[in-house]
């Protein structure tokens, strides 16, 4: 079961309306440095990684300079990210490939972009949206838990969840409906204890409705 398109509009107006600020919130300059941000971002909130690239950034604004770095030093930069081995490597991996292949530029496709190590399909369309304005809708822990559980979408896997998220979506709207659904995920419809007292949504969420009915 799932909300009426008609829902859906009245949902996606009132969240807009609700965030009027919604936005990354990872610290960037430069599609480069949102690539870098949003490969530390896994498993990680996006308070720690702007700690952490607030140094790194000083140190490096471009693939050769955290290629200078090396493993070493970057991992130990890193290291509150968590996983920070692993970060390391596919970081290195990835800035050797974009001064090899792409004149050390951030490519601007999502084709391109899935081919570097540690991007995802999530990392890739938010770079693609934030970077060069190309339409997407990056499915992340709190656009998966928000939709499914308001009745946008009723799929078991993020990959599913993007491609109803596209379907039931105006195309034109996919940037915003990724911001707006991340910021209602953080401030109300946390994973544990979500705050469904304050949501202005709760009327339309088939998740409350179930709650209400026990």
């Amino acid at each position: 079961m799932l909300i009426t398109d008609e829902e859906l509009k009245e949902v996606l107006d009132i969240l807009n309306k609700t965030y009027p600020d919604a936005r990354p919130e990872l610290d960037h300059t430069s599609p480069f440095e949102m690539l870098i941000a949003t490969i530390l971002s896994a498993q990680c909130t996006d308070v720690r990684v702007n700690m952490v690239t607030k140094d790194l950034f000083k140190l490096a604004q471009g693939p050769e300079d955290i290629l200078a770095l090396g493993f070493g030093r970057l991992s130990e930069i890193i290291r509150p990210c968590g996983f920070y081995n692993t970060k390391a490597s596919n970081i290195l991996k990835t800035c050797q490939l974009l001064v090899d292949n792409y004149k050390s530029e951030v490519p601007k496709t999502i084709e391109e972009l899935i081919t570097l190590p540690g991007v995802g399909k999530k990392t890739a369309n938010v770079v693609v949206s934030t970077c060069f304005g190309v339409p997407a809708i990056a499915v992340d822990t709190h656009v998966f838990r928000v939709t499914n559980r308001i009745g946008i979408v009723d799929e078991k896997n993020v990959e599913d969840t993007e491609e109803k998220l596209m379907e039931r979506i105006d195309r034109n709207f996919w940037t915003k409906a990724h911001h707006i659904f991340i910021f209602h995920g953080r401030r109300t419809c946390k994973a544990r204890n979500p705050q469904c007292q304050n949501c202005p949504i709760r009327s339309f969420c088939l998740e409350y409705k179930k709650l209400v009915q026990v």
